[in-house]
C-alpha cells in the first residue's frame, strides 16, 4: 500500500499536472471503485482544480464549488499520468480521468477490487472520511509520546493505527522500528521516555529520508515505480537478507495477509519471536534466539 512517501510524491506530481486545470470528464472502466452517489460525479466535470493534497494515505483532488474527489489506492492502486495520444492499460484500469492538460489513469492490479474513489462537497464531509491520526513529523515530542502511549498495543500496530498516526503503514513501520532499535511487540505504554523520544526522532527521519528519495528518483516525472518493497529498505521484505547495520538475517512475523520484519539482533536483544504459523508447525524445534538461527 502507497504510505505517506509515496503519496507525498504523488500529490507533488499531480500539483504539477492538474492545478488550474480543468476536470473534462471521468470514465470508469469499473464502476464499482466509485463509492459515493451525492453528489452525482457528473458535478465534478468542468471544475477546475484548485489544489492537490494528502489525507492519510489518500491523495484529495480539491475542486471549485467545494467538492472533493478523494482517491484510496489501498494496497494494490496505482496512478499513472497520460498524455492526449498514449492508450490506458486495458485490464488494470479503473477510471481515466481527463483533464484540460492530459488523463490521469485509476489502475488496480489483481482482483479484489479494494481501491476507492470519493466525490464529497465540503470540509466536514471531506474530514469524514479522515481517521484522525496525524503527520508524526509536525508533533512535538510531547504530543508524539501522549498519542504513542493513549493506548497501550505494540509498537508495530500503534504506528500503524490510521487513528493515531497519519500515513504509516506495513513497509515505514519495520523501517522506523529498525532504526529505532525498537521490537515490533514492545508495548506502547511499557517504554521508557528514552524510547518514546528515540521513535520519534526515527520515524521523523526515515519518513524524510523516504521522501527525498523517492523525489530524486522521480525528478520531474510521474511516480511510475510506487512499490513498498525497495532494494534500499534495511529490513522490510528482507527476510533471510543480512541487517545493514549488524549482519545478522532478518526475521520476519508473519501474521494475516502481512508481515513483520526485524532483526533480531538490533532490535530484540537477540531474541527471534514466535511466528505463528512457522514456530507451531516447528514446536520445540524453533529457534528461541539469532544464534541458535544462525
Amino acid at each position: 500500500m502507497p504510505e505517506l512517501p509515496d503519496v507525498t510524491v504523488y500529490c507533488e506530481a499531480l500539483a504539477r499536472h492538474v492545478i488550474g486545470a480543468t476536470l473534462v470528464r471521468i470514465d470508469f472502466s469499473n464502476p464499482f471503485v466509485l463509492r459515493t452517489a451525492v453528489p452525482p460525479i457528473e458535478e465534478a466535470f468542468g471544475k477546475n482544480v484548485r489544489e492537490v493534497k494528502s489525507q492519510g494515505k489518500r491523495i484529495v483532488l480539491c475542486l471549485a464549488d467545494d467538492l472533493y474527489l478523494v482517491f484510496h489506492l489501498m494496497i494494490a492502486g496505482r496512478l499513472r499520468w497520460l498524455d492526449a495520444k498514449a492508450k490506458p492499460p486495458g485490464r488494470i484500469s479503473l477510471a481515466v480521468l481527463t483533464f484540460s492538460t492530459g488523463r490521469l489513469v485509476f489502475t488496480e492490479a489483481g482482483t479484489k477490487r479494494r481501491a476507492a474513489l470519493h466525490l464529497v462537497r465540503g470540509a466536514p464531509a471531506l474530514a469524514a472520511l479522515d481517521a484522525g491520526g496525524l503527520d508524526v513529523r509536525t508533533l512535538s515530542p510531547e504530543q508524539f509520546a501522549a498519542r504513542l502511549t493513549s493506548e497501550n498495543h505494540t509498537l508495530k500496530r500503534s504506528l500503524t493505527d490510521p487513528r493515531l498516526f497519519s500515513g504509516i503503514g506495513n513497509a515505514y513501520s519495520d523501517e522506523i522500528l529498525h532504526r529505532a532499535r525498537l521490537s515490533p511487540i514492545a508495548l506502547s505504554q511499557k517504554l521508557a521516555a528514552e524510547d518514546i523520544g528515540r521513535l520519534h526522532q526515527a520515524a521523523c527521519t526515515v519518513l524524510e529520508e523516504w521522501i527525498g528519495r523517492l523525489r530524486e528518483e522521480t525528478g520531474g516525472d510521474f511516480p511510475d515505480k510506487v512499490t513498498a518493497f525497495r532494494p534500499e529498505m534495511a529490513v522490510h521484505g528482507k527476510f533471510g537478507k543480512p541487517c545493514p547495520v549488524c549482519g545478522a538475517p532478518v526475521q520476519r512475523i508473519v501474521y494475516a495477509q502481512n508481515e513483520c520484519n526485524y532483526c533480531a539482533r538490533c532490535q530484540t536483544g537477540g531474541v527471534v519471536l514466535a511466528d505463528r504459523a512457522l514456530s507451531r508447525l516447528l514446536h520445540k524445534s524453533w529457534p528461541r534466539s539469532i544464534d541458535e538461527w544462525e
